[in-house]
């Protein structure tokens, strides 16, 4: 969905903009579960096998994979047995619509996602996904296919995110494209037609063209790899299911789906991923907020996780969700396959925690409880060809969860997860071991000099952001130069424009203080933020990130580059609400009015 934050506070957008530049950094481990013992036995529960209600079975579990799943299995002398009394035992579920950096994988895992699809991200992690789905020895992360990067025109939605996406442009030869593609390693292709005019407003983005969409659907098939398409209107979902579009990624929200859709869609045996969690959001229903307080999700939720639940678009819209759960009851009345997909992290959703808000939504939309869990389990690893993945069956992987309940009965039933298995080990759902605990503060109180000749910080890094990675065209570029302050040898020189076409544009600059981006350093011992500046005249901002969740809103004070260096001392206590034990990163931007900045910064400290 159009990760359109809210235009409400331009930094809102810029949390966006961290959100995605965290997509290149690999997430941090958390403690592994102990190996798994030769296996161990589910007695007693209620058993859903992906398909249908196998009722009170047993199963038995080795060496990570399902042995034996049924009424009339015998527990085999020796093993271990879990006691599933009162319980139901499903297959570890599907999100069939994320994107995940950071810690996402283990989230996924601690909430029962053991499996998902990614839509969208950097194509270098593509081959270690590979590895490590095809490994046994994963006790602690949900499974990964991924798209890589989509396919966008030149300046269309997913060229905004901080990292490079390839693009095709009129004079592009698109089946060389798309092989370049899978040589990447993508499992998948997933393509996007969006111009924004779904939600109102002036504003439009660059998109595929008809010509363009057919050929990407035929160079991907003749790759023998699925094809599957962004849409957020109806006329655009008719068309990719026209030109052969394997299935949709979002249901529509413009218009509620007409017979001759449907149809087309039956014949054509597209299927669709609805990410009614995302379009709740989007509405304006405050069900992520609600989800945020579940007793029996509250406390396995990260910070990051509350954080995402509890934001949201600015701007309410009862009426997109109400069209979008009216089109998915026709489509699944049909007969079309319905997928389960959360599009977390988006505002309102969390990964992992939003797909069982999403199942909820799909028994809201006329889905059956059965149903709804075969979209998130046997449905997508049919659809997607997911081996090993989805079942309960002799030969499947051990991917399982427990919950507390019938969620055959009951579809909220699967939030009181009792256990959760990965690959036959048990996930350790403990939040206590996640990578947010701040960093210890360096001795070192100097963040850069730049007189090495590169822009690399004394600890930490620097890196560029721009309002592109919310929507917007704003560019920037920086550089180490000759001559600092003082008459040191080097600075920082940023220099860019700040473009029309969006509400609260910026560009400029971000410091870093962890060896990964937005992780959090404890620098409570510091307390004031220097530097060296000179410029253009202009004002521009400083903006202290921190707390305990990367969403929060930065703290900002303001400064001003003139013609000649000058020294800016900013009290870090005038950073209203920062919270120095957690501080995650600094940013130096400029703003409006529009036009061409340039600055020069050196010396910069944390004393």
């Amino acid at each position: 969905m159009m990760k359109r934050w809210p235009e409400l506070i331009a930094v809102v957008a810029l949390v966006a903009v961290v959100g995605f530049a965290i997509a290149m950094r690999p997430a941090a481990d958390a403690a592994t579960a102990p190996p798994a013992a030769d296996g161990f036995v589910v007695q007693g529960a209620r058993v859903f096998d992906g398909e249908r209600d196998l009722g009170v079975a047993t199963v038995v579990v080795r060496a990570g994979r399902i042995e034996a799943a049924g009424a009339d299995v015998a527990a085999p002398d020796g093993l271990p047995v879990v006691d599933g009394t009162g319980k139901t035992l499903l297959p570890g579920l599907i999100d069939a619509h994320v994107h995940a950096w950071g810690d996402a994988q283990h989230d996924m895992a601690r909430f029962g996602v053991t499996t998902a699809l990614d839509m969208h991200g950097v194509d270098a992690r593509l081959p270690e996904l590979r590895v490590q789905r095809g490994a046994l020895d994963n006790a602690s992360k949900a499974d990964l296919w991924a798209a890589g990067v989509a396919i966008t025109a030149p300046g269309g939605h997913g060229t905004q995110y901080g990292f490079p996406v390839p693009t095709v442009d009129a004079d592009t030869d698109v089946d060389a494209f798309i092989g370049q593609r899978v040589d990447a390693g993508a499992d998948f292709i997933k393509l996007i037609i969006e111009d924004m005019s779904a939600y109102g407003g002036a504003r439009r983005l660059p998109t595929l063209s008809p010509a363009q969409v057919q050929a990407v659907i035929v160079a991907s098939h003749a790759r023998q790899r699925l094809a599957v398409a962004h849409v957020a209107r109806l006329d655009d979902a008719r068309h990719a299911v026209d030109a052969g579009a394997d299935g949709l990624v979002h249901v529509f929200t413009d218009a509620v789906a007409d017979a001759g859709f449907v149809a087309a869609a039956r014949e054509r045996k597209a299927f669709v991923i609805p990410t009614l969690a995302v379009v709740a959001s989007m509405a304006g229903s405050g069900e992520g907020k609600a989800l945020a307080v579940d007793a029996r999700f509250a406390s396995r939720l990260t910070a990051e996780q509350i954080g995402t639940l509890s934001s949201d678009f600015g701007a309410a819209n009862a009426q997109r969700l109400q069209r979008a759960i009216d089109s998915v009851r026709r489509l699944h009345a049909a007969g079309i396959d319905i997928l389960a997909g959360s599009d977390a992290p988006n505002p309102g959703t969390a990964q992992g925690a939003s797909l069982h808000h999403e199942l909820e939504l799909l028994v809201r939309a006329g889905l059956s409880p059965v149903e709804a869990l075969a979209a998130a389990t046997s449905v997508p690893a049919r659809r997607f060809a997911l081996p090993e993945r989805g079942r309960i069956a002799p030969g499947m992987r051990a991917d399982l969860v427990l919950v507390e309940g019938n969620p055959l009965d009951d579809i909220t039933a699967t939030r009181a997860i009792d256990a959760v298995w990965k690959n036959g080990h048990r996930v350790t759902r403990s939040i206590d071991t996640m990578a947010s605990s701040p960093e210890p503060a360096p001795d070192e109180t100097k963040v850069g000099d730049f007189d090495d000749g590169t822009p690399t910080a004394r600890f930490g890094s620097w890196q560029p952001t721009t309002d592109q990675m919310a929507g917007g065209t704003s560019v920037v570029e920086h550089a180490v130069v000759d001559g600092g302050a003082s008459g040191s040898r080097g600075a920082l020189r940023v220099t860019g424009e700040i473009k029309p076409g969006f509400a609260f544009p910026w560009s400029g600059v971000m410091w870093f203080p962890a060896t990964q981006p937005m992780q959090p350093v404890d620098l409570s011992a510091r307390s004031e933020l220097v530097f060296q500046v000179r410029g253009d005249g202009r004002s521009y901002s400083a903006m202290l990130f921190s707390g305990a969740s990367a969403q929060g809103m930065p703290s900002m004070q303001s400064f001003v580059a003139t013609p000649e260096w000058q020294e800016v001392r900013l009290p870090l206590s005038a950073f209203q609400g920062g919270d120095l034990s957690q501080l995650r990163g600094i940013a130096f931007t400029a703003g409006q009015p529009h036009g061409h900045f340039e600055f020069f910064i050196d010396a910069v400290e944390l004393r």
